[in-house]
């Protein structure tokens, strides 16, 4: 590998945050390595320099670590639990006979010393390696304070509870491997939803391809119910595509030719030729494994709190423990006595569970959201999306759909088909949103005879509307000021423009400038998610929900009002939404705004919580967003707020359990009750309830 380049590597079995510390230490002696970085969470290694993969594996040969490079995608096998913890499983073994050896013979029988010694050995030769090289370089952590321990027992005889406590400790290290391997495991499922080949019609010529010769511009052949091997735009047929592994919609969704298909996602029952428009390491859902890994590997502030925690709480242990072993004997008290209960404090103030009580918690709750459509770019977003107390959102494309249609039409003339035909002449031409949604209203609801309807000298009139000559005669079509102007007669029309303008209705009249033949009222109807999702936040005791507009103040407060949003800002043009966000933050801290992604970038950036819309192939908005939902459903919200506030609560409860049993235990040597069967079943308990606490993340709710 060049010296000036950098290479990121899977790693098979790295479960604890000080394992990862010594790895990279260790990799960094080697010769030529001029940068390492270990992801601990997610488990990859970045370095740069000469080392080759045997040379980092050496490194990492204290832990068993396997280095893998990143380009392989797929699920590793996996050797049986028997294999991959061979030595846990002699070790356990020989620690049962040197124990069934210790009843029948003398407990001291060099027989049952012998066995008893081989456990250990066997059992902890990763462990003492470790924690040996941290006392010679004066770091403290978990694996020294139990290195310590298990020697100090053996010297003073305790052969059989030392080889307990090898033994407990290598399956406490096992549970966090299982752990954090099961947390991992969503991920894993991501990498292996997209086939590794795919059919591909070149030159004439129908052929299978392995994914990653794949070209840009490959005419890719899709079968019903094959998988979609890479992302694409449909260039001929139609079909239901299952995207839930990219959005985390249940419901299939109908696509046609022009449409964007992703890799990953399931064709249900159309053959579709699909245009190739990404290289297979840009697709989707590969741009999705790298922002979770990512993700997992950015520590949370809690963990980073718990890392800081433990580097000066170890010490403080070791001191402790010192104390106990020596003070009392200074003053009369049995030196073997005392020694024994300065080895326990060791071992039970080993911070195992608490080390492991946020990452699993956070790496389980990224990848569970990843699952459901939704990518959280890291730990810290996690936790404050659940400490948020207001949420602002764009209206258009965010609360509603994105785009117009017509909701109401009064005709004042008796000639409705010749009223009908002169607005869709005139709404023809233009290319407004408006005029789109009239069009498409009349050819899907309202069909009239156009093949008799012509129009000359159409013109654009800026802002209020469009005029033509149809069938020779000038017609109108614009807002109520627009007709205003040219005084055309508005009588009886006012109660429609007052009654539907109250709605937040746009209106649009057609007629002359005598008379206005018929009055359409559009409207950018709301999602029908919206108005749930944001009784579900106030739920959730966020107590402020703004929605920030550009539209007409009337408009935005009749959809506010429809939606139960608590206050409205209007006419904002995006820097003013930007100066919200900060002078809301300024006044009352946190708050999270969400958009689609792109013309609310400023204001995406300056909150708290950035959270971009229906980002499913959107580049710019993975970017931008400290959150993304892949879809455009707006129920994913209150989904994360919940998921965020859960994994909070767990995290707390973990960190007040895995303090609290050391604080109980480390009581205990006020009275003498303290052993080291105790401190070992305190620390490995704690480690265990920890970690299945923290793996309630992955129920389905």
């Amino acid at each position: 590998m060049p010296s000036n380049q950098l290479q990121t590597y899977r790693l098979e079995r790295l479960s604890c945050s000080n394992c990862a510390k010594t790895f990279e230490n260790n990799v960094k002696r080697i010769n030529g390595v001029t940068y390492a970085e270990v992801n601990f969470a997610a488990a990859k290694i970045t370095v740069g320099g000469t080392a080759s993969i045997q040379d980092i594996e050496k490194a990492g040969a204290f832990a068993n670590i396997k280095v893998i490079p990143n380009e392989k995608h797929g699920v590793e096998k996996k050797n049986p639990f028997w294999i991959r913890h061979g030595r846990l499983v002699l070790a356990s073994l020989l620690t049962v006979l040197g124990i069934t050896a210790s009843f029948v013979l003398e407990t001291d029988h060099y027989i049952t010393t012998l066995l008893l010694a081989l456990a250990i050995l066997v059992g902890g030769i990763t462990l003492f390696k470790a924690g040996l090289n941290n006392l010679i370089h004066l770091r403290f952590d978990m694996k020294t304070l139990m290195t310590v321990a298990v020697i100090g027992a053996a010297l003073i005889g305790e052969w059989k509870e030392a080889a307990v406590v090898v033994i407990l400790f290598a399956i406490s290290e096992a549970l966090e491997d299982f752990s954090m391997d099961k947390a991992r495991r969503s991920i894993r499922s991501l990498i292996a939803i997209a086939p590794d080949e795919a059919l591909i019609r070149r030159n004439g010529k129908e052929i299978t391809v392995p994914v990653k010769d794949i070209d840009i511009g490959d005419i890719m052949l899709v079968k019903p119910g094959d998988k979609i091997a890479m992302d694409g735009m449909i260039k001929a047929g139609q079909s239901a595509i299952n995207q839930a592994p990219i959005t985390g919609e249940s419901i299939p969704v109908d696509k046609t030719p022009g449409q964007n298909v992703f890799a990953g996602t399931i064709n249900q029952d159309g053959y579709l030729e699909v245009e190739v428009t990404k290289k297979a390491e840009n697709t989707t859902i590969a741009k999705i494994i790298h922002l979770v890994e990512e993700a997992q590997a950015e520590r949370a502030p809690s963990q980073v709190f718990i890392d800081r925690f433990a580097a000066w709480y170890t010490p403080v242990i070791i001191g402790i423990a010192f104390l106990v072993a020596i003070g009392p004997p200074l003053f009369g008290a049995a030196w073997p006595t005392w020694i024994y209960q300065g080895l326990a404090i060791l071992v039970v103030g080993c911070p195992c569970a608490l080390v492991i009580s946020t990452p699993v918690a956070i790496v389980t709750a990224i990848g569970k959201a990843a699952r459901s459509g939704i990518l959280i770019k890291g730990g810290a977003h996690l936790e404050q999306i659940g400490a948020i107390n207001a949420v602002a959102f764009d209206k258009t494309g965010t609360l509603t759909e994105g785009r117009p249609i017509v909701t109401d039409m009064t005709f004042f003339t008796d000639y409705r088909e010749k009223a009908l035909g002169y607005l869709y002449a005139l709404e023809k031409q233009s290319n407004h949103p408006l005029a789109k949604a009239i069009v498409q209203d009349i050819e899907q609801h309202r069909p009239i005879d156009t093949n008799d309807i012509h129009i000359t000298d159409f013109t654009t009139i800026q802002g209020k509307g469009i005029t033509g000559r149809v069938n020779g005669k000038m017609i109108y079509a614009g807002s109520p000021q627009l007709f205003a102007e040219i005084q055309s007669d508005q009588k009886g029309v006012d109660d429609f423009i007052r009654t539907h303008q109250n709605d937040g209705k746009t209106i649009v009249l057609c007629g002359t400038d005598k008379s206005i033949f018929l009055a359409a009222a559009l409207r950018d109807e709301p999602r029908q998610e919206s108005k749930n999702a944001i009784k579900q936040l106030h739920q959730l005791e966020i107590k402020h929900t703004f929605m920030l507009t550009g539209d007409h103040p009337k408009t935005a407060h009749a959809l506010g009002k429809e939606l139960g949003l608590t206050d409205i800002q209007a006419r904002l043009l995006p820097e003013d939404k930007l100066h919200f966000i900060k002078q809301y933050e300024k006044m009352h801290q946190t708050i999270a705004m969400v958009g689609d992604g792109i013309n609310d970038t400023p204001a995406l950036a300056a909150a708290t919580v950035g959270i971009a819309m229906g980002t499913a192939g959107t580049d710019s908005a993975l970017e931008t967003a400290d959150i993304a939902f892949m879809d455009d459903d707006l129920r994913k919200l209150p989904l994360t707020v919940r998921l965020s506030q859960k994994t909070l609560a767990i995290i707390k409860q973990n960190i007040a359990f895995a303090i609290g049993i050391k604080v109980f235990a480390l009581l205990l040597v006020i009275p003498g009750w303290l052993t080291l069967w105790i401190a070992i079943f305190s620390d490995m308990g704690a480690t265990l309830l920890v970690t299945l606490n923290a793996l309630r993340l992955m129920k389905k709710h």
